[in-house]
Order: C-alpha cells, then structure tokens, then sequence
C-alpha cells in the first residue's frame, strides 16, 4: 500500500448512515465504481472455479454482498470480492450489492486478508504477502490483542495474533513471510510446486544476483532443490562463496532417493505379460520371479 495514502479517509463517497435496526446497509453499486484494493495479494484468475462463479453469477446473481470502502478520488474500494466483481463483469451485470464502510488503511487490510484467506484453495505467495500485510498493518496499529496465548494472561502482539487468527504457529508465519524475499520468477515455480515450500524458505536468503543464478543452475540442471540442497546453498551464501558453479554443482548431483530407485517403463514391461494383466498382476509375477532367482543364486553359492 502506498504510503502517501491517508491513515484516515476524510474526502470522497460517503456511505449512507446507518440505521439501528440495519447497521449497515447493503447498496446496489455500478460495477464500474468498484476498483481493487491496492497490491492486494490475491490473484484473480480466469480458471474452472471463476468459469463456475460465472455461470452461477448469471444465473442466480450475486448471493454475497461485496465489502467496499469509499475512496478519495471517487469510486469505491474493495475489500471482500475480488473475484466476484470479476465474475459479475464477464456475466455481464451492471451493479452488485456492496456494504460500504468507512475504514482507515491498516483496519482495511486487516480485513481484506481475513475475508480472502477463507477461501478454500489460497497460493504460498497470496498467503506470503497476506501475512506480510496483515502484520505491518497490526504495528501500524500499534494495538493489542485482548486475546491470549495457552500461557494464561499472556497478550498476544502482532505476529502472535495473525498465527492465533491463521491457526498457524508464529514460526510458520515467519516462514511464510520469508517467501516475499524471492524473486518473482521463483515465487512462481512455489506456486506451482516446482519448489517445495521447505527448500523455497531457505533459498529467500539468498541475494537476488544469487537467487537468479540458482533460477539459472536449476533450468540448466533440470532439477528441483531438495532441503538439504538448498541448505547447502544457503550457508554458501552466508561464507560469500555463492557462486553459479557453485550452485550448479549443488543442483547437478544425483539425489539418493533416484540413485535408490529402479523405474521400469510400462512400455517395456507390457512386452512380457498378457493384455489382460493388471499392474498389481504384474509387479506380483516380477516379485515371484524374482524370489525364484534369488534362491536359485542361493543353491548355486551353496554347492
């Protein structure tokens, strides 16, 4: 977020006030007045869960309201409904019910990332820069949470409360946050799980210059850092040894578990049993087969 932006939201749109017997009012908004909130971390794609949103949107409309704030230069702001206002656009609708509140910058946030994180499938990097968010806007607050920790009486400060919020422990939201130190490029291969998140936690230490040189040794290589790897590669930053021959030496080795594994390709191996064998009836004969020859070594050693 901007830090020109105001703490506190004195100019554009007002919402209407509230009564008492409806606190807030739900307002039938042109989809045109709504924007996004500012580098909120939530991707909006064009995938199988919008496409079903879509077509659920044309036919029913929009169920939920969306949650907006007004914004100084005109227009609304949205906090909740990112993807339904997206949705709405390619159905084709004009307006969608929105609650409009006023609220400043880091109460904003708070609850843009707690409304998106109820969603069922949530990217390492959305979940990264959620985090990340949520608490630089609690510091901003400088506020304290009333809730407690297993340690009765113990208050919780920013990063306890977004773990106690998250249901995740602190140190898995410190990880999490390690995350935004990696480039684009290889918060990418996190998100489509060409990095496991362990090795991915250790590789955000690295300089970006050393980053893109592993980015490079890993193309080069064709191979995925196991956590022992990018361990290694990280402590060959901390001694400034971290070097692209270095890494790829690293990335080139061969990896115990495939020096300890045997694949055997179901073209090769369909050359020697019947059509109608299963592959539990085929991986059973190559076992039984095997046994066999075992101990026919074994008669052979003892004679």
């Amino acid at each position: 977020m901007s830090k020109g932006v105001s703490a506190t939201l004195q100019k554009g749109p007002a919402a209407p006030p509230p009564s008492e017997q409806n606190p807030e009012q739900i307002q039938q908004l042109p989809l045109t007045e709504l924007h996004p909130f500012p580098n909120h971390p939530f991707k909006v794609m064009e995938d199988e869960a919008m496409q079903r949103t879509v077509e659920s949107i044309a036919q029913y409309g929009v169920l939920a309201p969306l949650i907006a704030r007004p914004r100084p230069e005109g227009g609304y702001e949205i906090l909740s409904g990112h993807r339904r206002q997206y949705a709405a656009k390619l159905a084709g609708l004009e307006t969608l019910p929105v609650i409009v509140r006023n609220m400043d910058d880091n109460a904003a946030v708070v609850l843009m990332v707690d409304s998106n994180l109820q969603r069922e499938h949530i990217l390492p990097s959305e979940r990264a820069f959620a985090y990340k968010m949520k608490l630089e806007a609690l510091k901003n607050q400088g506020a304290r949470s009333d809730l407690t920790s297993d340690q009765p009486g113990q208050k919780l400060w920013s990063v306890e409360q977004v773990a106690s919020d998250a249901g995740e422990s602190k140190t898995q939201i410190q990880r999490y946050i390690r995350l935004t130190h990696l480039i684009p490029e290889l918060l990418e291969l996190v998100d489509q799980k060409k990095i496991s998140f362990n090795p991915a936690v250790e590789l955000s230490y690295l300089t970006e210059p050393e980053q893109r040189d592993f980015l490079e040794a890993m193309q080069d290589t064709q191979n995925a850092p196991s956590l022992s790897q990018a361990q290694r590669i990280k402590k060959l930053s901390q001694e400034s040894q971290c070097s692209y021959e270095a890494i790829f030496d690293i990335m080139g080795e061969e990896k115990k578990a495939e020096m300890d594994r045997v694949t055997l390709k179901n073209e090769v191996l369909r050359k020697y049993f019947p059509r109608s064998y299963t592959p539990k009836q085929m991986e059973d004969t190559i076992l039984r087969l095997l046994e066999q020859w075992q101990k026919k070594r074994q008669r052979s050693a003892e004679r």
